[in-house]
């Protein structure tokens, strides 16, 4: 399964050295194995939102850069667990695409 995550690039150490702690990044005889991007992130914070950027009712943008890792198929829960607890936004994007 494959991961992806899009986090400003500030935060991502924090969030990679999690992944790492749990064994996630390690691939055979590798650790730390990931990929990134750089993004630039936009969106408008709406009433009920809690932006930890931005202002709500405002476009905003920020770098961010898209995270992409293999992970096993049941380490889903545990993973979007560790990105939720290491990820600075409300709601951070994050997408498990399964693979052949």
């Amino acid at each position: 399964m494959k991961v992806e995550v899009f986090i400003p690039l500030a935060n991502k150490e924090k969030l990679i050295d999690a992944l790492t702690n749990c064994g996630i990044l390690k691939y055979e005889n590798y650790d730390r194995v990931y990929s990134q991007t750089k993004v630039l992130g936009h969106f408008i914070p709406l009433e009920n939102a809690n932006p930890f950027i931005g202002e709500k009712k405002e476009e905003s943008q920020v770098e961010e850069v898209k995270l992409e890792f293999r992970i096993k198929s049941k380490d889903k829960e545990k993973v979007f667990k560790i990105i939720k607890e290491n990820h600075p936004y409300e709601i951070p994007v994050i997408n498990f695409i399964g693979l052949l």
